[in-house]
């Protein structure tokens, strides 16, 4: 592995670094390099061809060398939190996804890859870890018709980069369990470095009986968003564009 690559953190690599400013990497064409990691969960040729549509030169792959170092790491993910979580341990996905944010490289959660990204997910009664690196669990949705199955508006955080130029669109969702609060990890008035994340929050239900839930953060170099974005439409193609074009 390329030796620019920083060590791994002992644990919660974007809120214990405190937002650091990412390594400088070589372009090819002027395209930044974007990595899907295939760990056997995620709509991964969707999110492949989505990428290279918006300007990505996009690699499928679960080798860890070329996700620490490319310019941007999706992290996809369908199905069970605690299976996702299994597979991305098969492919050291979790101490992949560690080292890029200790060093400020840019990851990208979606669906159920982004649900990983919280302390732990609780299925059936049954509590799996998580990656850590967002305090709180994803439970399942407390609202009277699950899955949440179609298209939902969101209520875009004040100042997102993600949302750019959409933030009155409707995005497409597809989950039964999601994050329901989202707690800061840590004081902003006491430690001046700190920015604290944008989150974007969505409603599933009818009105006066809806439940809300955690649709997208963006947290330094971490990201992510319950939604599909690669099955979102032009709205969707809009916001993976801004992401590419921030990397």
């Amino acid at each position: 592995m390329s030796t620019d690559v920083p060590e791994l953190l002992p644990s919660g690599g974007a809120a214990a670094d405190l937002n650091p400013r990412p390594v400088p990497l070589p372009r090819v064409d002027g395209r930044p390099r974007v990595v899907v990691l295939d760990y056997g969960f995620g709509n991964v040729r969707s999110a492949v061809r989505a990428l290279e549509r918006v300007g990505a030169d996009v690699e499928l792959t679960a080798d860890r060398d070329a996700a620490a170092e490319a310019h941007g790491l999706v992290v996809p993910g369908v199905g069970a939190f605690a299976a996702c979580m299994e597979g991305l341990r098969a492919v050291r996905g979790d101490q992949v996804v560690d080292r890029r944010l200790a060093g400020g490289r840019p990851v990208l959660g979606i669906c159920v890859g982004m649900q990983v990204m919280f302390d732990a997910g609780v299925e059936h009664g049954v509590r799996a870890e998580g990656l850590g690196e967002w305090r709180g669990v994803v439970e399942h949705l407390d609202a009277p018709v699950v899955p949440h199955m179609g298209w939902s508006g969101v209520d875009a955080a004040s100042g997102s980069t993600l949302f750019r130029g959409v933030e009155d669109e409707r995005f497409y969702f597809v989950h039964s369990y999601g994050a329901q609060t989202f707690a800061q990890g840590h004081d902003e008035a006491a430690d001046p470095r700190y920015t604290p994340p944008r989150v974007t929050w969505a409603e599933h239900g009818p009105d006066g009986g809806a439940v809300r839930f955690v649709a997208a953060v963006e947290d330094g170099p971490l990201s992510a968003t319950q939604f599909h974005p690669e099955k979102s439409g032009d709205a969707g193609a809009t916001l993976l564009e801004n992401w590419v074009r921030s990397l």
